[in-house]
């Protein structure tokens, strides 16, 4: 069978850095060595063996005596002013600055991407997607014909499944988890996605809060399907990061995007 790919899928390919053969081409080697023809398509590696996700990232609702966050009435400049001086749970002991800013254009993205919690670099920029997971995950933007900052169909919001980075690097807690939903929810209110995209295994846990069932499954078990939250698609793919470390999972998350654009074309 002959893999037929049209440009945005062979444009998604180059931007991530994954190289595939196509019938008839040729591959320049390294080094100053003469061209060879393939003789074969490549084949995928065998995919990691995968841990299921840990109980403690089901979603649990706040701890009695916290506080329940109302955020429904905010606009962008509030909101981001009040992530910035958040103390709803003890994510707020590590924080530098919170990820959640205000975005320089109020207007409606169809893409809204949510990542794991912030890292050290996110947590000192305020800025979600920093360093080189952010290039990476700007490139993969570029290939669907989207950026951060854009509006429409050429929009992409990005954000963390929590706002603070966690005391020590260490892994929130579910009540924290569902403290810092309350401003998902609200971005998602301001953005109004047509999909969310969910990288990392705190993001997929909050994101699929309303499949229970799948919560304790691997990444390689919940690709490929379709869920829901709040009434918008969303589909799992990995972590910019771990896309850096296994650079062979770029050609699932490939696959994975082009789900994704399938899925928001289906639904002009």
């Amino acid at each position: 069978m002959t893999l037929e790919l049209d440009d945005r899928q062979r444009a998604m390919l180059q931007e991530m850095g994954v190289r595939v053969w196509m019938p008839g081409a040729t591959f320049a080697l390294q080094g100053g060595e003469p061209q060879r023809q393939a003789a074969t398509a490549p084949r995928a590696p065998a995919p990691a063996p995968q841990t299921a996700a840990p109980a403690a990232l089901r979603a649990a609702p706040p701890a009695a005596g916290t506080t329940v966050l109302d955020l429904n009435h905010l606009d962008w400049q509030a909101l981001a002013d009040t992530a910035a001086s958040c103390q709803a749970c003890g994510l707020c002991a590590g924080r530098k600055q919170s990820t959640l800013q205000a975005p320089a254009e109020a207007a409606q993205a169809d893409w809204f991407f949510v990542g794991d919690p912030p890292d050290e670099d996110e947590d000192r920029l305020g800025e979600s997607f920093a360093g080189q997971a952010g290039q990476l995950l700007d490139n993969m933007l570029k290939a669907m014909g989207a950026r951060r900052g854009g509006t429409g169909a050429g929009g992409a919001y990005v954000t963390n499944i929590v706002k603070c980075r966690p005391p020590g690097a260490r892994l929130p807690q579910a009540d924290e988890l569902a403290q810092c939903a309350a401003y998902l929810r609200r971005e998602l209110a301001l953005v109004r996605p047509k999909i969310i995209v969910a990288m990392g295994r705190f993001a997929i846990a909050q994101l699929l809060a309303e499949h229970p069932e799948a919560i304790p499954l691997p990444l390689g078990k919940l690709r490929g399907s379709v869920y829901r939250y709040q009434g918008i698609p969303v589909v799992v793919t990995y972590a910019p990061k771990v896309l850096l470390r296994a650079s062979a999972d770029k050609a699932k998350a490939w696959a994975d995007l082009c789900l994704a654009l399938d899925v928001r074309d289906g639904l002009n």
